[in-house]
């Protein structure tokens, strides 16, 4: 019995929760303006009342549609998208897909266009090639590989220097030690011839 009422609970619980009006946004019925809010992709509400029939998105900082956030509206009339910065990568298939799937008189993909990247800006979404969309995620994954591939030639090229440097200081080393050693030689072959001489006249001076 207490788990019939525990459960009955959590169900009250759930529904009052998807019918609450998302925080940050305005309800009037079943209107939900989100509107003009300053919202970013991270930002906005997970989820909007199932019976929302009139949803408004315009106007805000978003880049995408996180995934699965619209499904739930099953009732709704129009959706307003316009006046976002779109970037139209991976992060904006979501949103093409589910474009896709509405009706063309709703016209909830006009002002739906992409800020970026260059080539396809002021494109609508809708109309984007999913090769196009896949072709502009690796956009940076190539600027990537290549500032990868100028690091690993700046690091080899500095291993380089430092192994060029190495060796000619070595061979420096090498030349002042031969240079020391035939200088330590020859004042010793000095200090030798010296003593001979010496001991000669010496010799020669007792006779």
């Amino acid at each position: 019995m207490k788990g019939l009422l525990l459960l009955c609970l959590i169900f009250f619980c759930e529904g009052q929760r998807s019918s609450a009006c998302p925080h940050g946004c305005s309800c009037h019925g079943s209107q939900v303006d989100c509107s003009g809010r300053s919202f970013t992709s991270s930002s906005l509400p997970t989820g909007f009342p199932a019976g929302t029939t009139d949803l408004r998105l315009h106007n805000n900082l978003l880049t995408h549609l996180p995934n699965g956030l619209l499904d739930n509206l099953i009732s709704f009339q129009s959706v307003s998208l316009h006046g976002n910065p779109w970037v139209c990568d991976c992060g904006v298939l979501y949103l093409r897909a589910w474009l896709l799937r509405q009706p063309a008189s709703q016209a909830s993909h006009l002002g739906v266009n992409c800020t970026s990247p260059p080539n396809l800006r002021g494109r609508l979404v809708v109309y984007l090639s999913e090769e196009e969309v896949l072709d502009s995620c690796y956009y940076w994954y190539c600027d990537l590989a290549l500032a990868s591939q100028v690091c690993l030639f700046i690091f080899v090229l500095v291993q380089a220097v430092l192994l060029v440097a190495i060796v000619m200081f070595m061979r420096k080393f090498e030349r002042m030690s031969k240079e020391a050693r035939r200088t330590t030689e020859e004042s010793f072959t000095a200090g030798e011839d010296q003593r001979s001489n010496v001991y000669v006249s010496l010799k020669e001076s007792s006779i």
